[in-house]
């Protein structure tokens, strides 16, 4: 797969193309805000979008999500537990800072191991609450987009609504740590890093 990454929003969210190289079939991860600039990416890349992907539903992942479906009319995905928030992105008061509209309700839950399909490619599911009841990864051969559960030296915060610290600290240990050390993890939030160097240097994984 191909993965290109479109930082969007006051929060500098990072919103992830990711395609099938020989189709060029796209799934839009995480369309916090700016749909213009995610769209404009979308066409400069000549890629050919096939669903929306929330790895969680805090407004600054999904505030974009109107836009984008009615852009492209494709299908949208998010976990259970967090499809709650969906209706309720563009109702909070941070949100009209962000411009974030409410999620049109997802034509599909996403599961714990499920593999969902990019044009020959597949996404496998790990569902890793903590962050938020229905936090979800979203992996492919070396490659982990992490949302906001994991980030470089940092991981997500538990204080809001549905939070955990235990399940988030349970979500690390057995579903991202357990990864390949060379895994390349993609935050919903800065920098690109990997299991290995979180696990040499990420204070919260002592």
């Amino acid at each position: 797969m191909n993965i290109e990454s479109v930082i969007v929003g006051p929060l500098e969210t990072n919103c992830y193309l990711v395609s099938c190289p020989r189709t060029l079939a796209c799934a839009v991860v995480d369309p916090g805000a700016e749909p213009d600039r995610i769209i404009a990416a979308v066409h400069r890349l000549g890629l050919k979008p096939a669903l929306i992907l929330n790895t969680h539903g805090h407004f600054d992942h999904v505030g974009a999500n109107r836009d984008i479906k009615d852009a492209f009319d494709i299908p949208l995905a998010i976990h259970a537990l967090d499809n709650p928030m969906l209706e309720l992105a563009g109702r909070l008061e941070m949100s009209f800072v962000l411009e974030a509209k409410d999620s049109p309700p997802a034509d599909f839950f996403l599961q714990d191991k499920a593999q969902i399909p990019v044009g020959e490619s597949r996404l496998e599911v790990l569902h890793t609450p903590g962050h938020s009841p229905g936090s979800v990864c979203l992996l492919w051969e070396g490659f982990l987009l992490s949302g906001d559960t994991l980030f470089n030296e940092g991981v997500g915060r538990t204080d809001l609504p549905g939070g955990s610290d235990r399940d988030l600290k349970s979500s690390l240990r057995s579903k991202i740590l357990v990864l390949p050390p060379e895994t390349r993890v993609l935050p919903g939030h800065g920098p690109r890093t990997t299991v290995g160097q979180e696990i040499a240097s990420n204070p919260f994984l002592k």
